[in-house]
């Protein structure tokens, strides 16, 4: 049976009671279960009506978020997570760049293939190639002083591996920043694409192959593969084109604040929730959360 999820954002949580009724009632829904007070409820329905497309529209337009998922199965054992402008509210490269005076450059570029427009791995090559010469120690500054955590991030993950999860972020950026993160929030593993440098600066190269959206694709397998779980056991996070390929093959695939080219291609669609709404999608109430 299919289950209707509201949420919003946290920092506004003005999700309306008697919306939520108006909803369950024109579709038939059982009784709503609160997960969290005026910010996420749910409720089931026999059957996805033909209404839900201008239903989600009605409902951003009150900065709620409107998810249908199947009620069997929703706890899922594996979370896979794109790092930029996902796990963290930055693209990092973008980030570096800055520092090395072709910020604009590079984020044209970025914001081109993160939009599907052009091809990643040969964009990462490009933009790349641009920091050359760039101090490595440059990096570590630009952690300290660039980069935040998107919020819920860290409630994601702790509550994920609190009730049995294996939690993994991968990302088509680089280990000097996925391995950092990864440590800060709280992931089990990191796998990202490896900067070249020599003599303490970036040579402008990146190591081969590049993980883009099929290495994302592969590492969710393998990663289901150890835990000997199927996909449909797997939660994916993303917001770019290259993380199109993850979202579809996992058996919660949610397109988390993402570009409009993106969003247009999943089920799953959070523009006003942050990160702990991939925990209500799953059925876990607030007092759930680690």
């Amino acid at each position: 049976m299919p289950v209707v999820v509201l949420i919003t954002n946290p920092a506004r949580p003005t999700l309306d009671p008697a919306a939520v009724r108006a909803l369950r009632d024109a579709w038939g829904g059982g009784a709503a279960t609160w997960l969290a007070p005026d910010l996420a409820v749910e409720f089931t329905i026999p059957q996805i009506p033909d209404t839900l497309g201008q239903a989600w529209t009605d409902m951003q337009a009150l900065d709620v978020d409107l998810c249908v998922v199947p009620e069997a199965d929703r706890r899922k054992r594996l979370l896979i997570a794109d790092m930029d402008s996902t796990m963290i509210g930055q693209e990092c490269i973008d980030e570096l760049a800055e520092t090395a005076g072709v910020g604009d450059r590079v984020k044209e570029v970025t914001a081109r293939a993160m939009n599907g427009e052009i091809d990643f791995e040969g964009a990462l090559r490009e933009r790349v190639a641009l920091l050359e010469g760039l101090e490595t120690a440059v990096i570590a500054r630009v952690l300290e002083e660039r980069i935040t955590e998107a919020p819920g991030g860290r409630t994601l993950v702790a509550t994920m591996r609190a009730h049995g999860a294996h939690t993994l972020l991968v990302s088509g950026g680089f280990t000097s920043f996925s391995g950092p993160v990864a440590a800060r929030l709280g992931f089990d593993d990191h796998q990202a694409n490896v900067l070249l440098e020599a003599d303490g600066r970036l040579t402008g190269g990146v190591a081969e192959p590049i993980l883009g959206r099929a290495a994302k694709v592969a590492a969710l397998e393998a990663g289901a593969a150890r835990l000997g779980i199927d996909a449909a056991d797997v939660i994916a996070l993303g917001d770019g084109a290259n993380d199109l390929g993850m979202l579809g093959r996992a058996g919660m695939g949610v397109a988390m604040h993402a570009k409009p080219a993106v969003a247009a291609q999943c089920d799953l669609r959070i523009n006003h929730g942050d990160l702990t709404a991939a925990l209500y999608l799953q059925g876990y109430s607030a007092g759930a959360f680690a």
